[in-house]
C-alpha cells in the first residue's frame, strides 16, 4: 500500500520551519513521536546538527530506539527504517537530490508523506 502524499508550501529557506510546524500538527493530533520521520534535501534540520554533535553512535541509536521524532539528511536513507508518518523539507539541495529524495521518502512512509517545499519546484521535478 502507498502512502498518502500532501504538499505543504514553503521556500527552502522555510522548509523545515514549515515541516516543524507541520510536525507540531501531527503530534498533536496523537501522532507518536516514534512514528515521525523528518527529512531534509538540504542543510541538516537543527536537531539533527545538535545531536550529531554527541558522535554517529548516540544519533542512530535514537532511530533504532524508536522513541521520539527522528531528523536525518535525505541523503542517509538507506539507513532509515520506515515510519507511519515521513515529513519531508525540500530546504535545498540540487534538483538531481531533491527530486531522488522524493520516492526514497514516500518509500519510508507507511501511511502519509507529507513534503513541504515550493510547488512549482516540485511540479518541475515530478
Amino acid at each position: 500500500m502507498t502512502a498518502q502524499i500532501e504538499l505543504v508550501g514553503a521556500t527552502d529557506d522555510t522548509a523545515v520551519d514549515v515541516a516543524d510546524e507541520t510536525v507540531d500538527k501531527l503530534l498533536d493530533d496523537g501522532i507518536a513521536p516514534g512514528d515521525i520521520l523528518l527529512l531534509t534535501t538540504g542543510e541538516q534540520h537543527p536537531w539533527a546538527q545538535h545531536e550529531l554533535s554527541f558522535g554517529e553512535d548516540a544519533y542512530w541509536r535514537q532511530l533504532t530506539d524508536g522513541n521520539d521524532v527522528f531528523c536525518v539528511s535525505a541523503d542517509a536513507l538507506p539507513r532509515v527504517t520506515r515510519r507511519t508518518v515521513a515529513v519531508l523539507a525540500v530546504n535545498g539541495g540540487t534538483d538531481a537530490s531533491a527530486a531522488e529524495a522524493l520516492p526514497a521518502a514516500l518509500a519510508k512512509a507507511r501511511q502519509r508523506l507529507i513534503v513541504c517545499g515550493d510547488p512549482q519546484r516540485l511540479r518541475d521535478l515530478l
